[in-house]
Formats: C-alpha cells, structure tokens, sequence
C-alpha cells in the first residue's frame, strides 16, 4: 500500500506504466502467502498474541475466525484487482485507485486482528476513509460524489457511535483491550450502561453491515462505485460490520446475550424481506445486486441470533460463500456495463449472443445466490436453517425459506432476460469481456461451484472459526496470563 503510489509515479511515464496492476496483484498474493503462514501458526496454538506494553499498548490477537474472515477479504481484493486493469483503463490515478484497494484491504485485515479497541478504530477507519474515497473515485459523476458523500455522513455518524460505546467501556473497565474489558465485566451484573454500550456498538456495527434500518447508504454506494470496487463493499466490507456484530456481544456482554439474541431475530427478518422486496422492483443491475446484499445479511444473521456452534457455522460459511458469489455477481455484472455501458437490465436482453461466458457466469453466480444445488449458497442456507430448527426458533427458517423463494422472482428475472431474450442489433455488435475480467470471474465461478459440490472442507474451517468465537475463556486466559 505504502509503495504503490511509488511505483505508479516512477512508471507512469513509460511504456511500463500497467506494471502498477500487477505490483497491486503482487501484494495482495505475498498477503495470501503470510495468511497462510499464520493459519498454520494459528492451528497449532489456537491464539496467536502481537501486544505490546500490556495493558494499555497495542495488541493483535488473532485466532480461527480472524483468519477466515481475512481470507475472504484478501481473495476478493485479489480478484478484483485482476479485474481492475482493462475496466479502469479509461481512468486516471490509476496508482490512486491500487493504493486505495489495497489500503482498505489492509484495514479489513487490521480490524479482524486487531485485539484492543484502540487498534481496531485505527484499522476502521482506514478501511473507512479508503472506501469513501474509492465509491467517490469517478469523481467527474455527481451521482457518484452524492453516493460517498451520503456514505461517509452515515458510517461517519456510525464510527462516532461506535467510539461513544468505547469510551463507556474504558470508563467502566479501565482497558480498552478485549480480553481484560472481559475479564472485568463478566461478573458485572445486568445493568443499563452494558445495554448502553451495546446499543451504541450495535448501532455503528449495524450501520457499515446495513441492516436495515441502517442501510440507506448501500445502494447509492454499491451501485455508483466502479464495479471491482463494488465486488469489495458488497462481498467483503460489509462482513466487518457483521464480524463485530458476532464478535463483540459473544465476547464482552454475556449478561445481556438472550435479549441479544432475540433483537437480532428480528433484525434478520426485517432485513431479508426489506432487501428481497426492493431488489424486486430494480431495473438497474447494480442496485439490484446491492439490494440483493442487503437480504443476504438477513440470512447471515439467522445464525448470529441462534448463537449456536452450529448457527455460527452456518453464519460464517455463508459468510464466505456470498463474498465469492456476490464478487462474482459484481464483476460479471461489471463486464457486461464495460461493454453495453449501461446498468439497465432490459438492455442486456439477449446479451448471451455476443458475450456467452460473461453471462453464463453472470448466471452461476445469480443462481448461486438463490441457493440453488449444487452451488455454494445451498450449502450455507441449508445449515442456516437447519441450525434456525435445531435451535427451536422454526420461525427464522421459515422466513428465510420463504424469502428464498422470493429472490428467485428477480435473479431469475435478470437470467431470463441475458439468456433467453431476443438480442437487439446493437447488442450483437457486442464482443466479449477482455481476457483479465473473464480470469478472475472463472476463478470465483470455479470456487461457486466446487464449494457446493464439495463443501466439506470448507465447512470444517468455518466450524473452527465458530469454535473461536464460541471460547471466549481461550481468548480471554491468552491476554490474561500475559498480563499476570
């Protein structure tokens, strides 16, 4: 991140100036290298501890679930980035936009790391100040300067929300770190500030995860951003607000965990039948898959309000799963505005003709997303709501269920009308998407689809990551002990 504004100045003159594209490409693969080494470092001692001058200095704490989460935003910033040359070839500050992408990768990954929340707000705002930047980027477009604008008044107003219940948590507890604000309150009866501080860290969490009624801003953002861009806010940057939402009251309020529990019931039920009944009624592609995200939360959260192993399993692989297959959603969706240079669905009627692999994975990632065997977002909604019955709470499968067959009135819409439509002539003057959008496209089209034909794996790491999130005493004794 550091280097590359560097590296697109010393090149920008020359004939080697798109060698800042695979200087991005390159970071994000020497950060998958590193995950991978800490993943095995994690396997072994279950926690792995980067404090300094405890209690009070910076900490990184990092177990299962902060791996998953990293791995998923480090695979879809890679994959946008493949992405990004031949779409962002018209733009300029090109080095801009890399150092931006990968800025607010980095800040996704501090976050989930991050074991105080000192270190955490500084990584949430990197991510936070990098995305409103990045939706704002074609800033020639006043529908796009609208969007960040709107964007960063609500997760601005969010993140001071969020510092408020911080500063409660420290005037009551003395440390800002995770693990000893725990230790400190668990014997702490029920009583207003934690419910206080709840609410405040519920409310800035829920607005960047845009639950409703907290997501006016998704849309606007989602769908004015450059489409890579859009793959990173719909399929990752939305996850680390639903990592602190099923983090942080597992790990600091088990005294209020039942009222938790049920609020989060009903956040889920709203946000699926709000997110399905708008994406029904879009005409623009990108709103639709933004509206799309919005009830893809609603499913997640199921799991997050069970606060089951088996819930958070659940929560956690579909989690992962819609990443991939919404990255997917996007950047296909990408490739065909690239070439028709509309967002209108009804113009991409018949655009099969002329662009037959964009759309057959425009539609592997749409029938992924419905939850259609044998793609991956079957796998995850069936333990989703086989973990909802289990749980005695039918009434959170039954509207997932149903809300499931209500998405399939429009990703079957937009499938009919790319597949089957009669093409008009100006769409088959069409060719297809440049050679570095189709490579990441089958990438995430190829991992739709083997994850639900072979889920096993994939399932056990997202099992581990719930474990994590579930043992709050291995988290808690790491810090502790240290500090002792």
């Amino acid at each position: 991140m550091v280097t590359t504004p560097l590296v697109g100045w010393m090149f920008s003159k020359t004939r080697l100036s798109k060698i800042c594209d695979g200087y991005a490409a390159l970071g994000f693969g020497i950060s998958s290298w590193f995950l991978y080494l800490l993943y095995r470092e994690v396997s072994e001692e279950h926690i792995v501890l980067r404090a300094y001058s405890l209690p009070f200095g910076s900490c990184l704490e990092i177990d299962a679930l902060s791996i998953f989460m990293a791995s998923a935003f480090i695979l879809i910033g890679l994959m946008a980035t493949i992405f990004s040359p031949r779409y962002m070839e018209k733009e300029t500050g090109v080095a801009d936009y890399y150092t931006l992408v990968l800025g607010m990768v980095a800040g996704m990954v501090g976050l989930v790391f991050a074991g105080d929340f000192l270190t955490f707000f500084v990584f949430w705002e990197l991510m936070s100040m990098t995305s409103y930047v990045l939706v704002a980027f074609r800033k020639r477009s006043p529908a796009a300067v609208e969007a960040s604008y709107k964007y960063l008044i609500m997760s601005a107003a969010g993140s001071m929300i969020l510092a408020y219940g911080m500063s409660l948590l420290f005037g009551m507890t003395g440390t800002l770190n995770f693990a000893l604000i725990r230790a400190t309150i668990q014997t702490r009866a029920h009583d207003a500030w934690l419910s206080i501080v709840l609410s405040a860290i519920a409310i800035g969490f829920g607005i960047k995860a845009a639950i409703v009624p907290l997501h006016m801003w998704l849309p606007d953002a989602h769908s004015e951003a450059p489409s890579p861009v859009s793959a990173l806010l719909s399929g990752v940057l939305i996850v680390c607000g639903l990592y602190g939402i099923s983090r942080f009251p597992l790990l600091l309020f088990n005294s209020v965990r039942v009222s938790w529990g049920f609020l989060a019931a009903i956040v889920s039920i709203i946000t699926m039948i709000v997110g399905n009944l708008m994406a029904l009624v879009q005409s623009d592609v990108k709103r639709l898959l933004a509206y799309s995200t919005v009830a893809h939360i609603g499913y997640v959260m199921i799991g997050i309000a069970i606060g089951t192993e088996s819930g958070l399993t659940g929560a956690f692989l579909h989690i992962l799963n819609h990443a991939i297959m919404k990255g997917l959603a996007f950047l296909a969706a990408g490739a065909l505005i690239f070439r028709t240079e509309t967002r209108e669905i009804g113009q991409f009627a018949g655009i099969r003709k002329p662009m037959p692999l964009s759309t057959l994975l425009f539609s592997i990632s749409l029938f992924g997303l419905l939850g259609l065997p044998p793609f991956s977002g079957f796998v995850s909604k069936f333990l989703l709501f086989t973990a909802a019955f289990e749980a005695n709470a039918p009434a959170l499968a039954i509207v997932g269920i149903v809300n499931t067959v209500l998405s399939a009135g429009y990703y079957l819409r937009v499938v009919k009308t790319v597949m089957l439509d009669s093409p008009s002539e100006n769409t088959m003057k069409l060719s297809e998407a440049p050679r570095t959008m189709l490579l990441s496209m089958c990438i995430l089209a190829f991992l739709t689809t083997f994850l639900g034909v072979y889920p096993g794996p994939v399932i056990s790491y997202a099992k581990r990551a719930a474990e994590a999130a579930l043992n709050i005493e291995q988290y808690v004794d790491a810090i502790v002990h240290l500090v002792a």
